[in-house]
């Protein structure tokens, strides 16, 4: 793996505020990388230092080989779009993706080129004498892309472009961006506060916290084996079974959390399988969701489970709330270990 984007022991205060603390990330060429995490956590100061329109306090940015760490933006090979396009509003479409090339003093029948040529990148031929008032939301949010791709950074940085869009239209953006990413072929290193949105278009993604990095890995890895606690409830939903509910109801030490759509709602009474333990309760709140339906049950003792159910028809009684009593199924096999556990396979259970 060719390395784009590194940082090496990055660290940015602001008074007593560590807003990224000790960052060491590994970027690779051509990768659509994401930065995700709760408001405050460090990501967008990240992208910042990588810009270069904050200065670490501490700590190398490096650009392939070149260390970059002191250089003014306009002398890194990236460029940056940001939520709320930033793009001029006298200008017609065609000279606002041009403006950077004109900054730079390509010759008029270049930069028409290469401006034509980003507005077809993103979808927009045709499009280059309107203003922007003229278009919607998401073209907008396009010509601020073609006017950073038109200068050909080898990285782009994306600061939660999609935030200001609803959400029909920020998913449409979603598939088209992670598509444009590939035909250009560079770099995209992308910030959201949106666990959906990382996990539809990155290859990696490193979750922050605190200004800290809690785990880089694919959306699968994500997901299916999250590091932390923290990464287990942010990137997603799940279920958290503290220590003595883990001693009460599984039998075994540690922490655990479990994804709601691993869990059944069965009759009380039900076979069990191999593997799996029938925890008995009653469903307290039913939430329907249009392809899933959530039920919280209250297990005897008291914890509350939520269980996810998808919406697809089948012999499935419905999801009630009643005192009656119920059961929810969980396979050892999906139990996730937080701390001081072992999840047990259907050979050990």
């Amino acid at each position: 793996m060719t390395a784009e984007v590194t940082t090496q022991g990055l660290t940015k205060h602001f008074g007593e505020v560590h807003a990224v603390d000790d960052l060491d990330l590994e970027i690779a060429d051509g990768e659509f990388f994401s930065m995700l995490g709760p408001s405050g956590s460090g990501k967008t100061t990240v992208l910042r230092m990588v810009a270069g329109f904050e200065r670490p306090t501490k700590g190398r940015i490096l650009l392939g080989d070149a260390d970059v760490t002191d250089l003014p933006p306009y002398r890194r090979d990236v460029n940056t779009v940001f939520q709320d396009y930033a793009i001029f509003p006298h200008m017609d479409v065609i000279r606002n993706v041009e403006y950077g090339l004109r900054v730079k003093r390509v010759d008029r029948k270049e930069r028409r080129r290469r401006a034509e040529e980003a507005l077809a990148t993103v979808r927009l031929e045709g499009y280059g004498g309107r203003k922007p008032s003229q278009l919607s939301g998401g073209q907008r949010q396009r010509v601020a892309l073609a006017r950073a791709l038109v200068n050909r950074p080898k990285v782009l940085l994306l600061d939660e472009p999609l935030g200001a869009l609803d959400l029909k239209l920020r998913r449409e953006m979603q598939l088209e961006l992670k598509q444009i990413q590939r035909d250009v072929g560079i770099t995209f290193v992308f910030v959201t506060h949106d666990q959906e949105e990382a996990l539809s278009m990155s290859d990696r993604v490193a979750v922050f916290q605190d200004g800290r990095v809690e785990q880089v890995a694919t959306p699968v890895q994500l997901y299916e084996e999250p590091a932390s606690e923290f990464v287990a409830g942010f990137v997603g939903t799940s279920n958290r079974i503290g220590a003595a509910d883990a001693r009460r109801l599984l039998g075994t030490p540690g922490e655990y959390a479990v994804r709601p759509e691993r869990l059944r709602v069965v009759p009380a009474g039900a076979s069990v399988e191999r593997g799996e333990l029938m925890l008995p309760g009653r469903v307290r709140e039913v939430v329907y969701l249009g392809p899933t339906t959530h039920a919280m049950v209250e297990l005897d003792g008291g914890a509350t489970l939520t269980v996810s159910r998808p919406n697809a028809g089948g012999a499935e009684p419905p999801l009630e709330v009643s005192d009656r009593m119920v059961a929810v199924a969980l396979h050892r096999n999906s139990l996730i270990a937080l701390s001081g556990g072992t999840e047990e396979t259907e050979e050990t259970a």
